[in-house]
């Protein structure tokens, strides 16, 4: 049987041409095909032999004849010994990532050469790679090649080795490879170029280890891994991994473990899921650890991961765990980011900014956020928008028990208390921007984030919202009283802002406990009020919110405090009107707490009356007066000497519900003005969900002066904005835009 060797030799000398003739007919080097000839290369791929055929000036036939031979000659040549760089076995109950491996897909579509995937440890990177390099065999004719690059190893592949691997991998001989890691680099590129080829690079270290093993121009591809983002390769596409989606948790679950499967139980598999944080290695020694023990239940699993303190020692088996994945990637930090990764642990939120790791670690800003971003390009914490963080779940608890390992009980407890004093001394000064009687900074502050003005106030309370609040609760654990109440009172006229937290009834209820315990009684009775708001209000909670208030006001009353029994009828008032009982009982209450402010002069509580007092006018349909009332403190407000924040609060509420008592009315051009008019007060300055009431007054105006297609924009932001607590606004919206989109 003729070899690939001797039929090449015997058709160049029937062509009547020289090795140096045939290989300036086809490309292909003289050096190249002397070594074919020889037997000293193995066949060429598809695009290497249809040069040699054209320079051959094969006919249909020969061509074939030539194909089927050099095939031949491949099998052969691999048959009996292990190939170099041979893929991996490809995992059989590989699940989810199928938008992943379209964009990967695309991108080989696109001629791409070079994708990077990454992401921490666990999420199935190796995995990913080996299923897109399965899923593109047929793209890449001439070979797939898998490289472990060792990247998290205390020492990761040398680059020359790895070179020499390739190499031999695309059968040069060894005697050809250079000397050289920068001309084996070459050669690379060079067999590359003739090939269809795709390189699998495994566990990439950095960016100096991969540069020389890409391809260059040419069919070639590589598919990179690493845990890092290896930001320094110019002109490569990414694609970042993330924890699996719930029920892709639970498909991976059940192909694993039998006891998964039932339907009873897809609670619990649904725990499990986020007990290993969507992880796909944790979710795989979850799923191996059950199916290894028939006698468990998923019930049995979820009682073992519930132990957080526990839960990375039940996420190992064999040789495997996520603590030892996350380990590797640890192991490779300095000493700074190594403290600054433990320390972490402290903060109680599920996500933070920079000054947070500033206080935890005694640095100043630029070195903090240089420490975060290390710790992202190692896959140990996840960014989150521009300039915030969050940890894994599974990532967070592997960083508590390196602080416990690595720092004594003492340094620990300091640390906690320096961050819980910072977060909470920054909101107190925060909070007090929006206080009618202070409305500053207070002489001489400095701190580590910027609070000028009461828009920079609001950004920091809302998004360390879960930071102070946590930082409260050790407070209140402490006995810190005074400390718990003073943060709370910093909040009360901020609460506005964002009403709809569900938080506050934490707050008040930590910080009415707190002041019952100090002496001042008076402070007592003010933090029982706002409590009863809290458990009205953001918690929806309007019957434990009359009985609280009520109870106030007796006290209020022992204590003839005239001021807090006006705010405890104000918040009985509306309790009463958001269970819809006692409606009359709660005009009532409305009524005296207006006289009550009006008597002893509290102006900036007066004007606030009325927006009640229109609200359950409106509610029974009355809204000429209704109107009327909201007219009334407009008025107000221009007539007496308001604080600037209660008073923009009362326009802002008179316009925004007169607004919606007009379009009520079906007195469209009214309405249409008066929202108008109320969106530049609401917007910015009140919660969100009360500027998309206004987008959905504006938007149902128009429709009722026949302008639909101008109501869509406002229909859409109003479904943005309205909070989930307000299901009416939320269906009356979704009806408006139905019905336009209907008849468009």
């Amino acid at each position: 049987m003729s070899t690939f060797s001797t039929r090449l030799r015997a058709l160049r000398q029937d062509a009547g041409m020289t090795m140096e003739q045939l290989a300036e007919a086809s490309g292909v080097s003289a050096r190249a095909i002397s070594d074919m000839e020889r037997g000293h290369s193995r066949a060429p791929q598809t695009r290497t032999l249809a040069a040699l055929a054209d320079g051959l000036g094969l006919d249909p036939r020969q061509r074939a004849g030539l194909a089927d031979i050099a095939r031949q000659s491949r099998s052969q040549t691999g048959a009996g010994r292990p190939r170099l760089c041979e893929l991996p076995r490809t995992i059989g109950d590989f699940v989810g990532r199928s938008a992943e491996l379209e964009q990967a897909a695309a991108l080989t579509e696109e001629g791409k050469d070079v994708v990077v995937v990454h992401g921490q440890a666990g999420l199935g990177k190796t995995a990913f790679a080996v299923k897109l390099a399965e899923d593109l065999a047929g793209r890449f004719p001439d070979g797939r090649f898998y490289l472990d690059l060792r990247g998290t190893d205390d020492d990761p592949m040398a680059v020359g080795e790895a070179l020499v691997r390739l190499l031999r991998a695309c059968e040069v001989s060894p005697r050809r490879i250079a000397e050289t890691d920068e001309e084996r680099s070459s050669q690379l590129r060079a067999v590359l170029r003739e090939r269809r080829c795709l390189l699998v690079l495994d566990n990439a270290a950095n960016e100096a280890q991969v540069r020389p093993l890409l391809p260059g121009d040419g069919p070639g591809m590589a598919v990179v891994t690493s845990r890092r983002v290896l930001g320094g390769l110019d002109d490569v596409r990414r694609i970042a991994l993330d924890p699996l989606a719930p029920e892709e948790s639970a498909t991976l679950l059940q192909g694993i473990a039998a006891q998964a499967v039932d339907p009873a139980v897809a609670a619990e598999v649904a725990t499990v899921g986020e007990f290993c944080g969507h992880l796909p290695l944790a979710l795989r020694i979850a799923g191996t650890r059950l199916a290894t023990r028939p006698a468990w239940t998923v019930a049995h699993l979820v009682a073992r991961l519930a132990d957080a303190d526990r839960r990375l020692a039940v996420l190992a088996t064999g040789d495997t765990g996520v603590a030892a994945a996350f380990a590797l990637s640890h192991a490779q930090l300095p000493e700074e980011a190594a403290t600054l990764f433990r320390r972490l642990a402290h903060v109680p939120g599920v996500d933070f900014a920079a000054p947070i790791a500033a206080v935890l670690t005694g640095n100043d800003l630029p070195d903090a956020v240089d420490g975060l971003e290390q710790l992202v390009d190692l896959g140990l914490l996840q960014p989150e928008g521009a300039d915030r963080y969050r940890f894994h779940d599974l990532i967070r608890l592997y960083a508590a028990e390196r602080l416990r390992i690595e720092e004594p009980p003492g340094t620990r407890a300091e640390t906690a208390r320096l961050m819980r004093d910072w977060l909470l001394a920054t909101a107190i000064v925060a909070g007090r921007w929006f206080e009618p009687g202070y409305g500053c900074l207070p002489d001489g502050w400095s701190g580590l984030v910027p609070l000028a003005t009461t828009e920079e106030a609001d950004a920091w309370l809302q998004a360390e919202a879960g930071n102070w609040l946590g930082a409260l609760r050790v407070a209140a654990a402490a006995g810190d009283d005074q400390l718990v109440v003073d943060v709370a009172e910093s909040m009360h006229w901020f609460s506005d802002r964002m009403v709809f937290w569900a938080g506050w009834y934490e707050v008040y209820g930590m910080s009415r406990a707190a002041a019952a315990r100090l002496p001042d009684r008076a402070q007592e009775l003010a933090h029982l009020n706002y409590f009863a708001w809290a458990a009205m209000l953001p918690a929806r909670r309007p019957i434990e919110g009359a009985e609280i208030a009520m109870g106030a006001y007796e006290l209020a009353v022992r204590l003839g405090d005239k001021r807090q029994q006006g705010w405890a009828l104000q918040y009985a008032a509306s309790a009463w009107r958001f269970s819809r009982t006692n409606l009359d009982r709660a005009y009532q209450a409305a009524l005296e707490s207006l006289r009550v402010f009006g008597e002893i002069g509290d102006h900036d509580a007066y004007v606030q009356q009325f927006q009640g007092l229109g609200l359950l006018l409106m509610d029974q349909g009355r809204l000429d007066e209704a109107i009327e009332q909201f007219r009334t403190a407009i008025r107000e407000v221009a007539a007496r000497p308001v604080s600037p924040m209660p008073a923009r609060g009362a326009l802002a509420g008179a316009h925004t519900f007169m607004a919606e008592c007009l379009v009520r009315a079906e007195r469209w051009a009214e309405a249409l003005a008066m929202a108008e008019a109320a969106l530049p007060l609401v917007d910015g300055f009140a919660n969100t969900s009360m500027t998309g009431q206004v987008h959905l007054t504006l938007a149902r105006a128009r429709i009722g002066l026949g302008m639909p297609a101008m109501a869509r924009d406002h229909l859409v932001l109003a479904l943005q904005m309205i909070d989930r607590n307000l299901p009416d606004h939320i269906g009356l919206a979704r009806e408006q835009l139905a019905a336009i989109d209907g008849s468009a």
